[in-house]
């Protein structure tokens, strides 16, 4: 027997047995993070969701530079170019096209048109811009107001939680959409005056009273972890140290409850759309030359055995956005639950 064949007889040598050694020293670390991104890639749905939501933003915030020059040169080589020089979207929502009212979708316009000519893609990624900022913004003012409510409540507890906790039942009481529509009635015209915009205006007051509307349920989840960490032993550690309670909150307590954070953060974002596109519909959101998706629902509503693609492409934008937003917040849920087996 020849000296490779004992040896591999007898096993690695203890070379080899040190380099595995070292190579698995070497290897990098499994974090939280990083586990926590191994489970939710492997969410299909999850994933999906991900990319649908990826698209739509690519698609609405960078496709109208691509989509609208091409527009232009169609429209003039059928003889109905912009009335403006600048080729932009703007100027592409407003673009009337009396050869084409209420036109099918076809090769110039692949979503068909309304009852002015007016191009409804181009009107469509006007409105998914309107609609996601609103979505983020809304679910960063109400993840913002339910954190700080929540955590007071569950780090200082006694009183101090009684009154927050009431408050919030209090909020969760109220009926969202008729306060809302009352409160957008309202302050519309000041709101409008002080800013200057009429879309900014509304945008401010929209996304203002649906964020201070919708933090409710953060506000409960972020007090639940509060109540259940603040009891454990690094926060003892951190207050026999003299560590400032406010450190102890935002620095030690909050950072091992962003898990519930960030689901709560996602389903928001579809909430918000849910809503703003209620308010659209119902005529008391954005002006009516702004596009939203809700507000251009509510304008092919009025056409729906003649025209129904004009009601059929926004609504289903509305749909898979939020689908897509509820698929990534299921997935995160799973992945950032230390108990999921994914």
């Amino acid at each position: 027997m020849s000296e490779i064949e004992m040896n591999s007889a007898v096993g690695p040598t203890p070379s080899a047995r040190a380099q595995q050694m070292t190579s698995r020293l070497q290897a990098k670390p499994r974090t939280l993070l990083s586990d926590a991104w191994r489970r939710f890639r492997k969410h299909r749905l999850a994933m999906l969701g991900v990319f649908v939501l990826l698209t739509l933003a690519l698609v609405s915030f960078v496709g109208p530079y691509i989509y609208v020059p091409r527009l232009a040169a169609q429209l003039e080589a059928i003889g109905s170019p912009f009335l403006q020089d600048r080729v932009d979207l703007q100027t592409a929502i407003d673009h009337l096209d009396f050869l084409n009212i209420l036109s099918a979708p076809s090769a110039i316009h692949p979503f068909g048109t309304d009852d002015l000519g007016r191009d409804l893609l181009a009107r469509a990624l006007y409105g998914g811009r309107v609609s996601l900022l609103v979505g983020l913004t809304a679910m960063a003012i109400a993840i913002s107001l339910g954190t700080i409510i929540g955590a007071t409540a569950g780090f200082f507890g006694g009183i101090v939680d009684q009154i927050l906790m009431r408050i919030t039942d209090l909020f969760l009481s109220l009926p969202v959409i008729p306060l809302t529509l009352l409160v957008v009635y309202l302050f519309r015209d000041p709101v409008i005056q002080a800013m200057g915009s009429p879309e900014a205006g509304i945008f401010t007051i929209v996304v203002t009273v649906i964020g201070c509307l919708a933090w409710m349920s953060t506000a409960r989840i972020v007090r639940a972890s509060f109540l259940s960490l603040k009891e454990k032993e690094f926060v003892e550690a951190a207050i026999a140290l003299g560590v400032s309670r406010p450190a102890i909150m935002f620095r030690h307590i909050l950072p091992n409850a962003i898990g519930p954070i960030i689901v709560a953060a996602t389903l928001e974002v579809g909430s918000a759309i849910i809503t703003e596109s209620t308010l659209s519909f119902l005529g008391v959101g954005f002006p009516p030359d702004t596009p939203t998706w809700g507000r251009l629902v509510t304008d092919g509503s009025q056409y729906l055995q003649a025209a129904p693609w004009l009601a059929l492409f926004p609504g289903g934008l509305i749909f898979l956005t939020v689908l897509s937003i509820n698929f990534v917040g299921d997935g995160l849920r799973d992945a950032l639950d230390p108990r999921s087996r994914l």
